[in-house]
């Protein structure tokens, strides 16, 4: 259907506000670029208190307990029960860190699903390695089948993502991947806290690796952090994340492993004190956010089951997503259709966006990336076909801890609205 088919039949629903009827709601949907931040004055106090501390450097002459960064990282490992944590600059450079940890090969191929931000190929491009894309099923997870060929044709890791905060099957992939020799560092960068079968995503790989951005779980604005219990590749990330001069010793205090400080490369990888503060204040409510996250998704998903039309995503096991996004396709809809719909959805007050919108770039859509794929989006997506359908149809709608269930009714009544117009077609 054309552009021009889809605002003739926008003009045809009146009640419709991309046709000038009555919107659900005038108030601002609350996202993180309006300046929506769940944030205490407690988490501000810590901030200010490093600030004013003029300590804003973890490699200072302090030992390592008694910094900000050192501190978040013990209290990390606490709280997701990993042995090793590191405190970095973004959710880009922990994947990074990992994979450079591994001490793969220079410009080994790594396989990484075709869904996901383009952080995740830029970071294995960034380590020095190639990355190949994954095919991704209906739910928009990983497709195991196509996994399962990626590594037989030879890549030598793989970085799997929970994109949209939910989760891959790890188990099912790490099953894979063992009995093949391949490692795997985990993308949680948009799943902070979220659990599949009751074990925190980002602790089943060689790796996990976290962001703290300003939508994440932790908000700091920007940094990130990994975890891992392998002992020897978590010295090499210290030390290329930028621990010179034998600072790589303050992260074992019981002894480091037998690993040369001086024979790897030393990035500025390193999250600073600001922030480390920030963070360990955030984690304190770590908890409560995730409970928001949860219970504003399922009243969603609640109101929205067995609309006609609408695929709600769903996860690979019961309560595996973190619920600070809805996403749901329309199955056998173009992307102009999607991205009508998107718009009419944000006319109602409620701010959507159709991933593959043939007028508006989305960078989750893989097609989009010049520097991995090439000028010609057309044959891109046909190296792709699944997944650049599934794209096609997606749409996606952030959804604020801060939300309360009148935003939320706001919410089911905009999609539903829209959803009984697109239906009339």
């Amino acid at each position: 259907m054309t552009s021009d088919n889809l605002r003739t039949r926008g003009l045809a629903e009146p009640s419709l506000a991309i046709a000038g009827g009555q919107p659900v709601r005038t108030r601002p949907w609350p996202t993180y670029d309006k300046g929506d931040a769940f944030i205490s004055p407690d988490d501000e106090v810590a901030a200010y208190s490093a600030i004013r501390s003029h300590r804003y450097f973890r490699y200072d002459d302090r030992p390592s307990e008694q910094t900000c960064a050192g501190r978040l990282e013990n209290r990390l490992c606490e709280t997701f029960g990993a042995r090793h944590a590191l405190a970095c600059a973004s959710g880009t450079t922990a994947i990074t860190l990992a994979l450079l940890a591994l001490d793969l090969p220079p410009g080994s191929p790594v396989a990484c699903p075709g869904f996901t931000f383009p952080a995740t190929p830029s970071a294995i491009l960034l380590a020095g390695h190639r990355p190949l894309l994954v095919e991704c099923d209906a739910d928009l997870h990983p497709d195991l089948h196509h996994l399962r060929q990626v590594l037989d044709d030879g890549a030598r890791a793989a970085v799997v993502v929970h994109m949209r905060g939910y989760a891959s099957d790890m188990p099912a992939i790490m099953d894979l991947a063992r009995s093949r020799g391949v490692r795997v560092v985990e993308d949680a960068v948009p799943a902070l806290g979220a659990r599949l079968r009751g074990r925190y995503l980002g602790t089943f790989a060689d790796f996990g690796a976290f962001s703290t951005q300003s939508d994440k779980s932790l908000n700091t604005g920007e940094g990130g952090f990994l975890l891992t219990d392998d002992e020897e590749a978590y010295a090499r990330a210290v030390v290329y994340s930028g621990a010179y001069e034998g600072r790589m010793q303050r992260h074992f205090p019981g002894g480091a492993p037998a690993v040369d400080d001086l024979a790897y490369p030393i990035y500025g990888f390193r999250m600073d004190e600001i922030r480390a503060a920030l963070a360990g204040a955030l984690l304190d409510r770590l908890p409560q956010r995730l409970a928001a996250h949860r219970r504003n998704h399922d009243y969603v998903i609640s109101g929205l089951a067995g609309q006609d039309g609408i695929a709600l995503r769903r996860p690979v096991a019961d309560g595996a997503h973190l619920g600070d996004a809805l996403m749901f396709r329309l199955p056998g809809a173009t992307p102009a259709e999607c991205a009508w719909f998107a718009r009419a959805v944000a006319a109602e007050g409620i701010d959507a966006r159709a991933l593959g919108d043939p007028g508006c770039v989305n960078v989750r859509a893989f097609w989009h990336w010049r520097f991995l794929v090439g000028a010609d989006p057309v044959r891109a997506r046909a190296a792709l076909p699944r997944t650049a359908r599934y794209i096609g149809e997606a749409i996606d709608i952030p959804l604020s801890a801060n939300l309360t269930l009148a935003d939320c009714d706001d919410l089911v009544t905009a999609v539903t609205k829209v959803a009984a117009a697109f239906r009339r077609r």
